[in-house]
Order: C-alpha cells, then structure tokens, then sequence
C-alpha cells in the first residue's frame, strides 16, 4: 500500500491518449480545424497530458479565469493560482463553432499535440490578468509579455493530448511523468520528499538549502524546469550536467532523484509558487523548498513574498508544505554556508554573486570563489560561456 502523499484533487487524472483511443484520435484531427498554440499552451496541454496539472481537464473558460484572476478559485471551488488559457485572434475564433473540435499544433514543430472541445470563445482584460497574476503590467517583465502577446479571444473547454512533445526524447532519463516519479519514491521507500525547484545552476546556496532539506525528509527531488526560460537564462542541458556533477561528488546518491518537467517559467513569484507546489503534490512531493525570491525576476516581488503567500490560503488547501530557507551565502567569518537566521557577521563578509556578474566573469575567464560554487560545476559554466557571443549574456 503506497504512503506517498495523494495527488491534488485526490487523484492523478493524466489526460495522454494510449493505444486504439491515440490512434482515433490522430485520424479524426486531420478533419478538423488547426489551431497554432504558443510554446506557454503547449507546456500547459503537455502537463495537464502527464497528470501534472490534475485535476484540470482542459484550458480554463471565463469564470475559471476571472475566479483564479481573483480569488485563486475556478468557478467549482478548486484552488488555483495562475490561469491557464488558450488564445486565439478574433479572426480565427470568429470561424470556430462552440460544441466542435479543433487539432491543437505546436507552433514552432507543426507537431499534432491534441484536440480540444470548444466549449467557450471568450475575451478577456489582460492587463488584469497580469496585475493580478503578476502583480504589475509592465511589458518588460517576461510573464506579463507573453499574455499581452496571446490573442484577443481564448477558448475554452476540455482536451486530449496526443503528444508529450520532444521533451521525452531531448531529456531522455530526466523526463519524467508524476506516475514516473511516484513509482520511484514507492521503490525507495521514501514517505517524505523535499522537492527543489531549479531553473539556475545549482551551486553552493542551492547545495546548502538542499542539504537542509535531507535532514528533515526522506529523499531529495531535484526537479529542473525542461521548458522555455528568458535569453540569459542557462539552457537545460547545461543545468543538468552541472546537477549531475554535484550529485555524484557531494550528495548521497540513494537520497536524490533528479528530473526535470515540461513547463515553461512564468516568472510568477508568489502565485507561481502556489503552482509549483501544486504539481509537485503530484509528482509525489510532500514538501516545496522555498528560497529567497523563489520563480520572480527583476525586483517585481518582495525576497519573500513567495513564502508568505503560503500562510495567506487556507491551511487545509494543499497537502504538501513549503519549506521556507533564509537567504543563504558563505560567510567568511563563520567559515561556510550560512544564512541570515544563522549568521551574526555583517554583509562584508558574505560572499553574494548575482547572475549576471557571475555569468560575465566566468565568459571573461575570471576566477570564481570555490566558497561561491563546486569547481567541478565552474567548469561545466566556464566551458559554456566561454563559446557564447558576449553580446547574448
């Protein structure tokens, strides 16, 4: 009998089609209008396919979206924090029917990923969306972006996806389902498990807070976003290896499972928080490791905003729990990892690199304080920036 923690909403409801009902599915959408979603829709219908956006069953209508736009409610009651939506120009919703099926493409492959019941043609304010979700409407922030850049109409309805994309193949043994990664856990014995969310290299602040979350739980998630980040950000593949390398030299590795998920960064903070610990619940985590400015960007949201939000819902909303971690540094004065609930020494003596001064260094070839990050790790990123164009980083 399995102890890990139920899935959000009770159960697991991956909406994938398998077998005779894939293939059904695959001859019908060659007779059905196309729709083009965005590299944002197509991560959302490949997580609502895997189960990790359960209980959803398909793209949210108007009162889902004005109910998560304001109270973090759809329309039946669930919680939830971010809209996920599909969107259209007025041009094509004007040629779609309610109560018919459209193929859904990815945009950028032309790849079948699903169909879709339209239930719903609806416009929507989308400065709102952005200040509620965001909390700002500000063009330069990449979330608030990508929803000014959707189309004027979104539909809504149901879904049932045909494709996991390329990201089964691209991060072959780091991909991984909710079902996938729950069997591990069971396999393991594991009852508790600490997910860390990663979408940056993982150097010593990341190693310190992860190593906290090993003597409080069973096993250690390290969980990489596989999907869409801003330009400056450190692609996948880079990520990895360096998660890899600092497993196999300073973790036990009977205590970590490392995978990644097919999402694309919103850059949400506080509601984007919410979001992550939703499907980590899924993926079989119990608790959600919440740093300093967890999923924000800039200075859009406070350093702990994303931890705060946890006590504004109600105790009873999710099942998994964060655990809230300090912004964490090396102190020289302590002689190593340190955090400021732990640290008396003033700030002169922490050792704080943002990751734009880190990435100029390591592409100029200046050294970086092993206090800072594994060497093993250094080299991965030296090797990595010292081939990009220094215009790009």
């Amino acid at each position: 009998m399995s102890h890990l923690i139920s899935p959000y909403g009770g159960k697991l409801k991956p909406l994938l089609l398998r077998g005779d009902s894939l293939r059904e599915a695959i001859e019908k959408a060659h007779t059905l209008a196309k729709i083009q979603m965005t590299s944002r829709e197509r991560d959302d219908l490949i997580m609502m396919g895997i189960g990790a956006f359960s209980p959803l069953d398909g793209f949210m209508g108007k009162r889902d979206w004005k109910g998560v736009c304001d109270e973090m409610r759809m329309a039946d009651g669930t919680f939830w924090p971010i809209p996920i939506t599909l969107s259209v120009d007025k041009e094509i919703a004007h040629s779609l029917k309610e109560g018919h099926e459209i193929a859904l493409l990815d945009k950028e492959t032309n790849e079948l990923m699903g169909i879709m019941t339209i239930e719903e043609r609806y416009e929507i304010d989308k400065g709102y969306e952005c200040k509620q979700v965001f909390k700002t409407d500000d063009p330069r922030h990449p979330g608030v972006a990508k929803v000014m850049a959707q189309g004027e109409v979104n539909l809504g309805g149901p879904v049932k996806v045909i494709s996991e994309g390329e990201y089964n193949k691209r991060f072959k043994g780091i991909y991984a389902t909710p079902e996938e990664t729950r069997r591990l856990f069971q396999e393991r014995g594991w009852e508790s498990i600490a997910a860390l969310q990663l979408r940056n290299p993982m150097h010593r602040s990341h190693e310190y807070i992860a190593k906290i979350a090993l003597e409080l739980c069973d096993g250690l998630f390290i969980h990489q976003l596989l999907g869409r980040l801003k330009e400056d950000d450190l692609p996948s593949e880079v990520r990895i290896k360096c998660v890899e390398v600092l497993v196999d030299h300073y973790f036990p590795k009977d205590r970590v499972i490392q995978k990644g998920y097919p999402l694309e960064m919103r850059y949400g903070g506080p509601r984007e928080a919410l979001l992550h610990a939703i499907f980590r619940q899924n993926y079989g985590a119990t608790h959600l490791i919440v740093g300093r400015d967890h999923a924000g960007v800039g200075n859009y949201y406070g350093p702990y905003e994303a931890q705060e939000i946890f006590d504004q819902i109600p105790s009873d909303t999710l099942l998994i729990k964060p655990l809230k971690i300090d912004w964490t540094f090396y102190c020289y004065k302590c002689k190593g990892m340190a955090s400021y609930k732990t640290c008396p020494h003033p700030e002169e003596g922490h050792l704080k690199l943002s990751g734009s001064v880190l990435r100029k260094k390591l592409a100029s070839g200046e050294s970086i304080p092993e206090e800072f990050s594994r060497p093993e790790v250094l080299q991965i990123l030296t090797d990595y920036y010292q081939t990009r164009d220094p215009k790009l980083i």
